[in-house]
């Protein structure tokens, strides 16, 4: 497995995320292939990285109800 340098990456914060530091992530659209995922309250700790289908497929099962909370 190859590691990624996400130094210098550009992060957004979900839509559904507030000030209250609830559970919010933050994800980034800088890389062709993957998808860099992190915990918005932790922004130094680890990140996820997924394929670009899969998170797409990801997205869709959640706004399609099929993932439950």
């Amino acid at each position: 497995m190859r590691s990624i340098d996400l130094s210098a990456v550009n992060w957004r914060k979900s839509s559904y995320s507030n000030s209250d530091g609830g559970a919010c992530l933050e994800v980034s659209h800088d890389f062709v292939a993957v998808v860099p995922v992190r915990d918005s309250k932790c922004p130094q700790g680890p990140a996820l990285t997924f394929a670009v289908d899969g998170w797409s497929s990801f997205l869709s099962a959640v706004k399609d109800g099929a993932v439950d909370a």
